[in-house]
């Protein structure tokens, strides 16, 4: 069985190994132990702090194999991107070009850089080891975040977003970035998102582009890995929006790997939740019951895992197994939050 926790100091090692595994492009895990100890220390902070509205908290989690101990993945959220650093992306718009004199009508892209996701909640840091890659793994780490969040919402805003990794090869050359590089930077990209990674964002105002860029004036190449995502990113985008999450046009001004967002009100997983109290019973939740990701209530002493639930009716309980309360460190009559993994129609 695999649970998900809150982050704590004695992770650091295997949050190490996490990073070094997720390359180049994963920038909210760069290789740097001050930065992935000063992120830990700040996660602590977020689940034992008391918040009445979101601010500049950042909560993460691991996922650990329960039997042996060993951290395989994470997961986390920032409850208000842009509070402390400048939160940077471009916006793919258009502009027209015409001449009614000459019945000429053009209409161009462009990139236009922008600060329109300040103050909104964002999930981020999702990653999951090569070993663990198995069953609902994947999924669960996700969709924990929105179970989370729903049951606690006023740490978190309205509008959710993620970056998505983009285009990149094995060396970590992104070809949105070479044309930057070569016309504004002057540094390659694993430079540059590894500065990002650990917080120097000052570079990007000082050199980036003020003024909009027409697309048609970048390279093929570029053009070609706009809104575009990273092989391997693939998969988690495509689970982002069977959860109702979209593109608006905003993408990283890294890579230019697509941000898409959706209404925590209207996010499929959130709002199919139930928040009921428990009653253990091994059997009925064996017989009966759905594989469900389940979390308890709780902030600092949160847990997750995915086990069966049933739901009686003439009690309006949530069966589930002794098993799975301890996981979840709850007892006979607590309250959880659960969704089952496979939504009916």
């Amino acid at each position: 069985m695999y649970i998900i926790r809150p982050i704590k100091l004695s992770d650091y090692d295997s949050l190490y190994a996490v990073a070094e595994e997720s390359g180049i492009g994963f920038t909210s895990l760069p290789v740097n132990e001050a930065l992935l100890k000063r992120k830990i220390n700040k996660s602590i902070d977020a689940f034992g702090r008391d918040v009445s509205a979101p601010g500049n908290e950042s909560y993460l989690f691991v996922m650990e194999d329960v039997i042996t101990g060993e951290v395989v993945g994470t997961t986390g959220i920032e409850a208000a991107v842009g509070i402390d650093d400048a939160f940077y992306h471009y916006h793919l718009g258009k502009v027209v070009h015409a001449s009614r004199e000459l019945n000429i009508h053009n209409t161009v892209e462009i990139l236009t850089f922008c600060n329109d996701y300040t103050g909104v909640s964002e999930i981020c840091t999702l990653f999951l080891r090569e070993s663990a890659r198995k069953g609902v793994n994947g999924r669960f780490l996700s969709k924990v975040r929105f179970l989370f969040m729903e049951e606690h919402r006023e740490r978190f805003a309205e509008i959710v977003i993620a970056e998505m990794r983009g285009v990149s090869d094995e060396n970590g050359r992104s070809p949105f970035w070479e044309w930057l590089e070569a016309h504004f930077f002057s540094m390659d990209f694993p430079t540059a998102d590894y500065l990002t990674g650990i917080g120097n964002k000052v570079f990007i105002a000082e050199l980036m582009p003020k003024y909009p860029i027409y697309v048609n004036l970048l390279s093929q190449r570029a053009q070609s890995v706009i809104g575009k995502v990273h092989q391997k990113t693939e998969p988690a985008l495509r689970l982002l929006q069977e959860e109702g999450f979209s593109c608006r046009g905003y993408v990283d001004i890294f890579d230019a790997g697509p941000t898409v967002e959706a209404r925590l009100s209207h996010i499929n997983t959130a709002q199919r939740s139930r928040r009921v109290n428990v009653h253990l019973d091994d059997q009925s939740a064996a017989q009966v019951g759905e594989l469900s990701y389940i979390i308890n209530t709780k902030i600092n002493d949160f847990r997750a895992v995915v086990a069966d639930v049933s739901f009686d009716e003439k009690t309006g309980l949530a069966v589930i197994s002794h098993k799975a309360a301890a996981a979840l460190n709850i007892a006979e009559g607590d309250a959880i939050r659960y969704a089952s993994v496979k939504p009916r129609n």
